[in-house]
Protein backbone atom coordinates (compact mmCIF):
# COMPACT_ATOMS: atom_id res chain seq x y z
CA UNK A 1 0.00 0.00 0.00
CA UNK A 2 2.85 2.47 1.09
CA UNK A 3 4.80 1.64 -2.16
CA UNK A 4 1.30 2.00 -4.29
CA UNK A 5 0.61 5.56 -2.19
CA UNK A 6 4.26 6.78 -2.90
CA UNK A 7 4.25 5.75 -6.93
CA UNK A 8 0.98 8.11 -6.95
CA UNK A 9 2.92 11.12 -5.24
CA UNK A 10 5.87 10.75 -7.78
CA UNK A 11 3.81 10.20 -10.82
CA UNK A 12 0.98 13.13 -9.72
CA UNK A 13 4.55 15.51 -9.22
CA UNK A 14 6.13 14.11 -12.88
CA UNK A 15 2.97 15.17 -14.50
CA UNK A 16 3.10 18.30 -13.21
CA UNK A 17 5.92 19.46 -13.43
CA UNK A 18 5.92 18.11 -17.32
CA UNK A 19 2.75 20.79 -17.24
CA UNK A 20 5.22 23.58 -15.50
CA UNK A 21 7.85 23.10 -17.84
CA UNK A 22 5.70 23.80 -21.09
CA UNK A 23 6.97 27.77 -22.36
CA UNK A 24 5.76 28.68 -25.91
CA UNK A 25 2.10 29.25 -27.70
CA UNK A 26 -0.23 27.53 -29.21
CA UNK A 27 -3.27 27.87 -30.28
CA UNK A 28 -6.96 26.39 -29.19
CA UNK A 29 -10.93 27.31 -30.90
CA UNK A 30 -13.23 29.14 -28.89
CA UNK A 31 -16.64 28.52 -29.68
CA UNK A 32 -19.90 30.93 -29.09
CA UNK A 33 -20.80 31.81 -26.46
CA UNK A 34 -18.07 31.60 -23.27
CA UNK A 35 -16.07 34.78 -22.78
CA UNK A 36 -12.30 34.26 -24.09
CA UNK A 37 -11.86 33.97 -20.11
CA UNK A 38 -14.00 31.35 -19.57
CA UNK A 39 -12.29 29.29 -22.24
CA UNK A 40 -8.35 29.85 -20.89
CA UNK A 41 -10.04 28.73 -17.79
CA UNK A 42 -11.68 25.81 -18.80
CA UNK A 43 -8.30 24.62 -20.59
CA UNK A 44 -6.26 24.83 -17.73
CA UNK A 45 -8.71 22.79 -15.77
CA UNK A 46 -8.62 19.96 -18.00
CA UNK A 47 -4.59 20.19 -17.63
CA UNK A 48 -4.89 20.61 -14.44
CA UNK A 49 -7.04 17.38 -14.19
CA UNK A 50 -5.11 15.44 -16.14
CA UNK A 51 -2.22 16.00 -14.27
CA UNK A 52 -4.11 14.34 -11.41
CA UNK A 53 -4.66 18.00 -9.65
CA UNK A 54 -8.24 17.02 -7.24
CA UNK A 55 -10.44 20.28 -7.79
CA UNK A 56 -8.36 22.76 -9.62
CA UNK A 57 -9.91 25.97 -9.68
CA UNK A 58 -8.32 28.15 -12.37
CA UNK A 59 -9.65 31.33 -11.14
CA UNK A 60 -7.83 31.45 -7.87
CA UNK A 61 -4.87 33.53 -9.04
CA UNK A 62 -2.98 32.84 -6.11
CA UNK A 63 -2.96 29.34 -6.00
CA UNK A 64 -2.41 28.64 -9.50
CA UNK A 65 0.99 26.28 -10.06
CA UNK A 66 0.93 27.32 -13.82
CA UNK A 67 1.09 30.48 -15.85
CA UNK A 68 -1.03 30.68 -18.53
CA UNK A 69 -2.62 33.64 -21.11
CA UNK A 70 -4.70 34.75 -24.19
CA UNK A 71 -3.73 37.13 -26.74
CA UNK A 72 -6.12 38.94 -28.39
CA UNK A 73 -9.46 38.98 -26.90
CA UNK A 74 -12.90 37.15 -28.72
CA UNK A 75 -16.38 38.79 -28.07
CA UNK A 76 -18.61 35.69 -26.44
CA UNK A 77 -20.16 35.46 -29.47
CA UNK A 78 -17.46 35.20 -31.64
CA UNK A 79 -15.83 31.78 -32.20
CA UNK A 80 -12.29 31.20 -34.02
CA UNK A 81 -8.52 31.19 -33.01
CA UNK A 82 -7.65 32.08 -29.91
CA UNK A 83 -3.89 32.13 -28.59
CA UNK A 84 -2.92 30.68 -25.63
CA UNK A 85 0.93 31.72 -23.85
CA UNK A 86 2.24 29.20 -21.51
CA UNK A 87 5.17 29.98 -19.08
CA UNK A 88 7.59 32.48 -20.92
CA UNK A 89 5.27 32.35 -23.56
CA UNK A 90 2.81 34.66 -22.43
CA UNK A 91 5.71 37.35 -22.78
CA UNK A 92 5.03 36.05 -26.66
CA UNK A 93 1.09 37.38 -27.07
CA UNK A 94 1.72 41.01 -27.76
CA UNK A 95 3.91 39.85 -30.75
CA UNK A 96 0.82 37.74 -31.41
CA UNK A 97 -1.79 40.97 -30.67
CA UNK A 98 0.45 43.42 -33.16
CA UNK A 99 0.41 40.50 -36.08
CA UNK A 100 -2.18 39.64 -38.73
CA UNK A 101 -5.17 38.82 -38.15
CA UNK A 102 -8.44 37.35 -40.62
CA UNK A 103 -12.12 37.38 -39.77
CA UNK A 104 -14.82 36.11 -41.29
CA UNK A 105 -18.16 37.88 -40.44
CA UNK A 106 -21.61 37.79 -41.53
CA UNK A 107 -23.30 41.39 -41.33
CA UNK A 108 -27.10 41.88 -41.71
CA UNK A 109 -28.46 45.33 -43.08
CA UNK A 110 -31.22 47.64 -41.99
CA UNK A 111 -30.84 46.89 -38.17
CA UNK A 112 -28.76 48.65 -35.96
CA UNK A 113 -27.56 47.27 -32.60
CA UNK A 114 -26.34 48.87 -29.26
CA UNK A 115 -23.27 46.36 -28.90
CA UNK A 116 -23.26 46.38 -32.91
CA UNK A 117 -23.82 42.57 -32.87
CA UNK A 118 -26.81 40.50 -32.96
CA UNK A 119 -26.69 39.79 -28.71
CA UNK A 120 -27.41 43.79 -28.25
CA UNK A 121 -30.43 45.51 -27.83
CA UNK A 122 -32.44 47.03 -31.50
CA UNK A 123 -31.63 50.49 -31.76
CA UNK A 124 -32.66 52.00 -35.31
CA UNK A 125 -34.06 50.02 -38.22
CA UNK A 126 -33.34 51.50 -42.09
CA UNK A 127 -34.64 50.94 -45.78
CA UNK A 128 -31.75 48.78 -47.69
CA UNK A 129 -33.45 47.79 -50.54
CA UNK A 130 -31.51 50.57 -52.31
CA UNK A 131 -27.84 48.86 -51.53
CA UNK A 132 -26.40 46.44 -54.52
CA UNK A 133 -23.48 44.58 -53.95
CA UNK A 134 -21.37 46.88 -56.93
CA UNK A 135 -22.20 49.92 -54.05
CA UNK A 136 -21.26 47.51 -51.46
CA UNK A 137 -18.21 46.66 -52.81
CA UNK A 138 -17.35 50.53 -53.78
CA UNK A 139 -17.40 51.41 -50.01
CA UNK A 140 -15.58 48.49 -49.18
CA UNK A 141 -12.62 50.45 -50.72
CA UNK A 142 -12.24 53.43 -48.21
CA UNK A 143 -12.11 50.79 -44.93
CA UNK A 144 -8.79 49.35 -46.47
CA UNK A 145 -5.42 51.11 -45.41
CA UNK A 146 -4.86 52.56 -42.39
CA UNK A 147 -8.14 53.96 -41.24
CA UNK A 148 -9.78 55.83 -37.89
CA UNK A 149 -11.93 53.24 -35.95
CA UNK A 150 -13.95 54.42 -33.16
CA UNK A 151 -14.22 51.63 -31.00
CA UNK A 152 -17.53 50.11 -29.77
CA UNK A 153 -18.54 51.10 -26.21
CA UNK A 154 -19.54 46.98 -25.31
CA UNK A 155 -16.13 46.13 -25.51
CA UNK A 156 -12.91 45.19 -23.24
CA UNK A 157 -11.59 48.55 -23.75
CA UNK A 158 -11.05 49.34 -19.74
CA UNK A 159 -11.84 52.96 -17.76
CA UNK A 160 -10.29 53.12 -14.35
CA UNK A 161 -9.94 49.29 -14.68
CA UNK A 162 -13.28 48.46 -15.67
CA UNK A 163 -14.42 47.07 -18.77
CA UNK A 164 -16.59 49.65 -20.40
CA UNK A 165 -19.16 46.35 -20.92
CA UNK A 166 -19.13 45.70 -17.37
CA UNK A 167 -19.63 49.48 -16.89
CA UNK A 168 -22.34 49.74 -18.98
CA UNK A 169 -24.33 46.99 -17.66
CA UNK A 170 -24.14 48.05 -14.49
CA UNK A 171 -25.97 50.77 -15.98
CA UNK A 172 -23.36 53.44 -15.33
CA UNK A 173 -22.60 56.09 -18.54
CA UNK A 174 -19.86 55.54 -20.71
CA UNK A 175 -18.53 57.50 -23.29
CA UNK A 176 -16.83 56.63 -26.34
CA UNK A 177 -13.04 56.26 -26.46
CA UNK A 178 -11.85 58.43 -28.96
CA UNK A 179 -11.01 57.41 -32.59
CA UNK A 180 -7.94 55.63 -33.10
CA UNK A 181 -5.80 54.61 -36.15
CA UNK A 182 -5.92 51.00 -37.07
CA UNK A 183 -4.81 49.11 -40.22
CA UNK A 184 -6.89 47.18 -42.90
CA UNK A 185 -4.73 44.83 -45.41
CA UNK A 186 -7.71 43.39 -47.30
CA UNK A 187 -11.60 43.33 -47.15
CA UNK A 188 -13.82 41.57 -49.83
CA UNK A 189 -17.37 40.67 -50.21
CA UNK A 190 -17.86 37.20 -50.53
CA UNK A 191 -21.38 37.01 -50.55
CA UNK A 192 -24.29 39.39 -51.18
CA UNK A 193 -28.08 38.37 -50.07
CA UNK A 194 -29.45 41.04 -48.48
CA UNK A 195 -29.77 41.84 -46.02
CA UNK A 196 -27.23 39.45 -45.07
CA UNK A 197 -23.53 39.77 -46.46
CA UNK A 198 -20.22 38.28 -45.50
CA UNK A 199 -17.19 39.50 -45.35
CA UNK A 200 -13.57 38.51 -45.03
CA UNK A 201 -10.94 40.78 -43.53
CA UNK A 202 -7.47 40.89 -42.79
CA UNK A 203 -6.66 43.45 -40.22
CA UNK A 204 -3.77 44.40 -37.96
CA UNK A 205 -4.02 44.99 -33.78
CA UNK A 206 -6.49 46.88 -32.01
CA UNK A 207 -9.56 46.27 -35.20
CA UNK A 208 -13.20 45.96 -34.62
CA UNK A 209 -14.75 43.95 -37.25
CA UNK A 210 -18.42 45.01 -35.53
CA UNK A 211 -17.62 48.99 -35.79
CA UNK A 212 -16.46 48.74 -39.67
CA UNK A 213 -19.90 46.69 -40.10
CA UNK A 214 -21.53 49.12 -37.97
CA UNK A 215 -19.61 51.92 -40.21
CA UNK A 216 -20.57 50.17 -43.42
CA UNK A 217 -24.31 50.49 -42.77
CA UNK A 218 -23.79 54.18 -42.33
CA UNK A 219 -21.91 54.54 -45.36
CA UNK A 220 -24.46 52.87 -47.13
CA UNK A 221 -27.32 55.10 -45.51
CA UNK A 222 -28.39 52.12 -43.87
CA UNK A 223 -27.29 50.83 -40.72
CA UNK A 224 -26.09 47.10 -40.33
CA UNK A 225 -24.79 44.77 -37.33
CA UNK A 226 -22.91 41.59 -37.03
CA UNK A 227 -24.92 38.62 -36.78
CA UNK A 228 -21.52 35.79 -36.63
CA UNK A 229 -17.85 36.57 -36.53
CA UNK A 230 -15.18 33.92 -37.06
CA UNK A 231 -11.35 34.50 -36.22
CA UNK A 232 -9.73 31.99 -39.20
CA UNK A 233 -6.13 33.73 -38.18
CA UNK A 234 -4.19 35.32 -35.64
CA UNK A 235 -0.10 35.53 -36.24
CA UNK A 236 0.94 32.45 -37.58
CA UNK A 237 -2.16 29.98 -36.12
CA UNK A 238 -5.48 29.22 -38.46
CA UNK A 239 -8.37 27.18 -37.84
CA UNK A 240 -6.57 23.86 -39.30
CA UNK A 241 -4.16 23.83 -36.60
CA UNK A 242 -6.50 24.63 -33.60
CA UNK A 243 -7.24 22.42 -30.78
CA UNK A 244 -10.59 21.44 -29.89
CA UNK A 245 -11.88 20.59 -26.42
CA UNK A 246 -11.68 17.21 -26.63
CA UNK A 247 -7.74 17.82 -27.83
CA UNK A 248 -6.65 19.71 -24.43
CA UNK A 249 -4.00 17.18 -23.26
CA UNK A 250 -0.17 17.87 -22.58
CA UNK A 251 0.24 15.75 -25.79
CA UNK A 252 -1.58 17.18 -28.43
CA UNK A 253 -0.19 20.67 -26.64
CA UNK A 254 3.41 19.51 -27.54
CA UNK A 255 2.61 18.33 -31.67
CA UNK A 256 1.63 22.39 -31.83
CA UNK A 257 3.54 24.13 -29.56
CA UNK A 258 5.61 27.26 -30.43
CA UNK A 259 8.39 27.35 -27.90
CA UNK A 260 9.59 30.32 -26.82
CA UNK A 261 13.24 31.78 -28.28
CA UNK A 262 15.79 30.33 -26.37
CA UNK A 263 13.98 27.29 -24.98
CA UNK A 264 16.26 24.30 -24.15
CA UNK A 265 14.99 21.73 -27.02
CA UNK A 266 16.36 19.04 -24.32
CA UNK A 267 13.78 19.80 -22.27
CA UNK A 268 11.16 19.60 -24.95
CA UNK A 269 11.97 16.52 -26.35
CA UNK A 270 12.00 14.86 -22.91
CA UNK A 271 8.34 16.31 -22.23
CA UNK A 272 7.75 14.56 -25.75
CA UNK A 273 9.34 11.65 -24.44
CA UNK A 274 8.27 11.32 -20.80
CA UNK A 275 6.31 8.37 -19.52
CA UNK A 276 2.31 9.38 -19.37
CA UNK A 277 2.86 11.77 -22.05
CA UNK A 278 0.34 9.59 -24.00
CA UNK A 279 -0.11 11.69 -27.79
CA UNK A 280 -3.09 10.14 -28.56
CA UNK A 281 -4.76 10.76 -25.38
CA UNK A 282 -8.55 11.95 -24.82
CA UNK A 283 -9.14 11.26 -28.12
Amino acid sequence: MAGNLSNSVVSLSSSLSRLQALNGVFPVFKKEGPTSADVLNALKEALLREAGVTNPNPRKRKKQCMKMGHGGTLDSAASGVLVVGVGNGTKMLSAMLAGSKKYTAVGELGKATDTLDATGTLTLEKPFGHVSRADMEEKLKSFVGDILQVPPLYSALKKDGQRLSVLLKQGQKVEAKPARTVTVYNISLQDFNPPLFTLDIECGGGFYVRSLVDDLGKALSSCAHVKSLTRTKQGPFTLEGVLHEDQWTLGHILKVLQTCPGTDQTTAANLEASPGTDQNSAL
